[in-house]
């Protein structure tokens, strides 16, 4: 299944309106000719209450209301389930594919196993790297320019599963053969355009040749090219594919010098990588280098600016710690002697220091722990650093959270329907549920309250991060109902969760998550730094809950209940309330 989190709908989309239909066998997930790399898998549904359901002939384990999630275990291949309630019978094929490389019978590579797979750029000196899946006991070498690097057989190594394990506890790396894989590595001193390697493949003494899809180029350090983020939030990542961390995003105008590429996505001088879309390069410029003298300060209503007069723009980081801000420009060498910094509400001192050679780091020391937001942009090529003060905290016990901003996002919408429940009720509608009851209890305790949706509407999710960045709400909250992968045990997975991502919003998150549960005596599902969408913001503290989970039979009976819908709602409200009161 790929709704984890709710994040994605599930394999069969259903109306909301299933929920009221006749009693009948309803399976929802999965659908037959369902495919899957996992070892086992859930089966979600409902069927009345009366009498059994078998998968297979085994009779299975249902809710009060009879509902199911049970999982049972995938052969390699085709996997056929017979679902059987009364006289309704359905009939589900699953496939479970593998996920170890076919080797080729014979003289051939392994179908799309060479790599580089796309055109890469590198510096002289630096390695430069092959790899195929060949049949064992073959001589295999690449050609490259005039050179021929030989692709060595490799020992066992590791297999890590995907970060989506970490929410199942299955986690840990698992090994896998290594049989037929070739690898080997080169370095070329001078810049050049080397054009597509030729991979060579010797077997029972016949020979044949293939070239690579990529092209591989040596860049001229004298001539290395410029670029410059186009769009107001450059995604700046740790490698070369939305598979790699995220680093701090860079702001419109920032420049850096590419030193390599890899397909689409270029490297920059400082070590993080971007989408080639989200730049351009511009011709003739040398690599930016600046210095820095005087820092400016001004405070805002809500609000301290911290102004950086730069020559160019040029990569930040922030990072965030307990009571401090830390902010890094790279490609920047201090000249500074004079900071003003009056006695302002947020920050109790500012430091610099010059960390390394063209590396500058400012680190702000605040008065208290909870950090309430932070914007970063470019005003040509000065850097202003924004840094929002604490709301002021009214002193009203009938009103405690007057004056205060809180954007509320019920999650998906519209297309983006989220997960299923076993009666195939979805989640963007139950979000939508929950969220209107929280904001009218919100509302009670004299908070305004922004919705990202207030209907059943499709609302990106860069729209929404956009509602959060210009509202500059007090906090911003998203509000979900989880589900599982495949190989997730429905039937035992439940409870309430906390996601966030900026340290900013990680007391916020742990204290919901203990209130609610303590309240309510929901089962404790956990807390999780996770890089999602609406807890990436900085404008504001921004946490994802996850409410419970409609793939487990038992909690979703809960999760539809009136009465519970209210009682959540209200122990949100108030564990917010409590916790603007214990950070004031």
């Amino acid at each position: 299944m790929k709704n984890l989190l709710g994040l994605v709908i599930l394999g069969c989309i259903l109306t909301s309106s299933v929920a009221l239909a006749e009693p009948s066998l309803i399976v929802v997930f999965p659908q037959t000719n369902y495919q899957t790399s996992s070892q086992k898998i859930f089966f979600l549904g409902t069927a009345p209450p009366d009498g059994q359901v078998l998968i297979n002939s085994k009779p299975i384990t249902r809710s009060k209301a009879g509902h199911f999630s049970p999982s049972f275990p995938l052969q390699l291949g085709e996997n056929l389930f017979t679902v059987r309630h009364d006289n309704q019978e359905l009939q589900i094929k699953v496939t479970r594919l593998t996920t170890v490389p076919e080797l080729p019978q014979g003289l051939a590579f392994a179908k799309d196993s060479l790599t580089p797979v796309s055109d890469i750029a590198r510096l002289p000196g630096e390695l430069i790297c092959f790899s195929a899946i060949a049949p064992p006991n073959a001589n295999v070498s690449v050609n490259l320019a005039n050179q021929t690097i030989t692709l060595s057989p490799q020992p066992q190594q590791a297999q890590l599963p995907s970060n989506l394990a970490a929410l199942t506890g299955q986690n840990q790396p698992h090994a896998q053969s290594s049989v037929g894989n070739y690898k080997g590595c080169t370095t070329v001193a001078t810049a050049a355009d080397l054009g597509q390697p030729q991979f060579q493949l010797t077997l029972n003494g016949k020979t044949i040749t293939q070239p690579g899809s990529g092209k591989i180029q040596i860049l001229s350090r004298a001539q290395l090219p410029v670029s410059e983020v186009i769009v107001d939030s450059g995604v700046a990542r740790t490698g070369p594919s939305t598979d790699y961390s995220r680093l701090t995003p860079l702001p419109k105008g920032t420049r850096a010098t590419v030193t390599g590429r890899e397909g689409e996505w270029l490297r920059l001088d400082y070590g993080a990588w971007i989408n080639s879309q989200e730049t351009r390069i511009l011709p003739g410029a040398i690599p930016p280098q600046t210095i820095i003298r005087s820092v400016g300060y001004r405070q805002l209503p809500g609000a301290t600016e911290i102004v950086f007069p730069l020559q160019v723009p040029v990569p930040v980081s922030v990072q965030q710690s307990e009571q401090a801000l830390a902010l890094t420009l790279y490609n920047t060498t201090a000249q500074t002697d004079i900071i003003r910094l009056d006695d302002d509400p947020l920050i109790s001192r500012l430091d610099w220091q010059q960390e390394a050679p063209e590396q500058v780091k400012y680190t702000f020391n605040l008065k208290k722990a909870q950090q309430w937001g932070y914007k970063l942009r470019y005003d040509g090529t000065t850097l202003v650093l924004a840094l929002r003060h604490p709301p002021k905290i009214g002193n009203t016990r009938r009103k405690p959270l007057a004056n205060f901003k809180i954007v509320l996002d019920p999650g998906h919408g519209g297309k983006e329907s989220g997960a299923s429940g076993p009666t195939g009720y979805l989640e963007k509608d139950v979000n939508l549920v929950v969220s209107k009851l929280l904001r009218d209890e919100l509302v009670k305790e004299g908070a305004t309250v922004v919705m990202t949706r207030e209907d059943d509407k499709e609302v990106s999710l860069a729209e929404r991060q956009a509602i959060i960045s210009q509202e500059e709400p007090c906090i911003a909250l998203s509000i979900h109902h989880n589900s599982l992968p495949d190989d997730g045990d429905a039937e035992k997975t439940k409870g309430f969760a906390a996601f966030w991502y900026q340290p900013q919003a990680h007391n916020l998150a742990i204290f919901l998550h203990n209130y609610v549960i303590k309240k309510l005596g929901r089962p404790d599902y956990g807390v999780f730094w996770d890089n999602l969408a609406l807890t990436r913001p900085t404008a504001a503290p921004s946490v994802l809950l996850e409410l419970g989970f409609m793939s487990n039979p038992d909690e979703f009976e809960q999760m539809v209940n009136p009465e519970e819908q209210k009682k959540i709602a209200q122990a949100i409200a108030q564990g917010i309330t409590e916790w603007f009161m214990s950070v004031r």
